[in-house]
């Protein structure tokens, strides 16, 4: 991808292990997901930055706005995970920007407040996640592909517009960023999401066509029908699934045999329920 692979679907569908990298922000010290999702913690909690002083809900902690020292702090952390996530094998890097973390603070006007370099017009916000970035690329090596998660609405007033997406996208594209996995939200507590079947995928769509890079759809998306139907009409060049692996751990293995695909690889265990090819028809 970025000129460096004339395929890049080929480059990607060999990636065995993925490592994510974020900071959490100023949704850190919270509780468990089932005991209350982005809840303060009780007791033990620790101090916790953003792009700006602007806790998560009026109960939550209040974030030390992030200064440079701690913005150098954070880039040489990512990059010094980057260089073990290589030492370790691992294929692919994603630097999470969503959600409301720490570097999607940065990026909504909603959560970044800043008067500084690093506040205001949408260039600006995206100065300290293009630096992360951009650390994390030079380490990280060339062959290997990195993708960036972003939220690519804040489902709120006041949230990024469709020209902040763009503008993230293709600053993204030109710092070396190969793939865009487009999540949406997760920004405010009070926002407001529309749901519905894939409905993040729009906004796949809209990154993949609008500034030529490719993307990853994500977001309720539950069957190996719709996922097909994504990758056929051009709406991104992969589909990534949480919940369905969460409910099925062999989700894969069993879309593959609905399909009557058997070039995909099955554990010793299993091989019994791998589908077989049809005998040739005889001549």
């Amino acid at each position: 991808m970025n000129g460096r692979s004339p395929h890049p679907i080929v480059k990607l569908v060999d990636i065995r292990k993925e490592y994510v990298m974020g900071h959490a922000g100023r949704k850190g010290a919270t509780r468990l997901l089932w005991e209350g999702m982005d809840e303060p913690l009780e007791a033990g909690a620790w101090p916790i930055v953003s792009a700006s002083p602007l806790p998560y809900f009026p109960h939550s902690q209040v974030p030390r706005e992030l200064d440079r020292a701690g913005m150098d702090d954070v880039i040489a952390a990512f990059a010094a995970a980057a260089r073990r996530a290589d030492r370790a094998g691992f294929d692919m890097l994603e630097v999470h920007m969503a959600h409301g973390y720490l570097l999607a603070s940065f990026l909504s006007p909603l959560t970044n407040r800043r008067t500084d370099a690093y506040g205001g017009p949408v260039s600006r916000r995206l100065r300290f996640p293009l630096e992360v970035f951009e650390a994390v690329r030079a380490v990280f090596p060339e062959s290997k592909p990195m993708s960036v998660r972003i939220s690519a609405t804040d489902w709120a007033d006041g949230g990024l517009s469709e020209d902040d997406l763009d503008a993230i996208a293709r600053a993204l594209k030109a710092a070396g960023c190969d793939v865009i996995d487009v999540s949406t939200g997760q920004t405010v507590a009070d926002a407001k999401p529309v749901y519905g079947r894939m409905f993040q995928t729009p906004f796949s769509d809209r990154i993949r066509h609008g500034v030529g890079i490719p993307t990853i759809a994500v977001g309720n998306i539950t069957t190996g029908d719709q996922i097909n139907t994504i990758l056929a009409a051009g709406r991104a060049d992969l589909c990534a699934l949480a919940r369905p692996h969460l409910d099925d751990p062999h989700f894969t293995l069993h879309c593959a045999k609905e399909q009557g695909y058997p070039d995909v690889f099955w554990p010793n265990p299993y091989i019994l329920g791998k589908p077989r090819l049809p005998p040739p028809a005889p001549r």
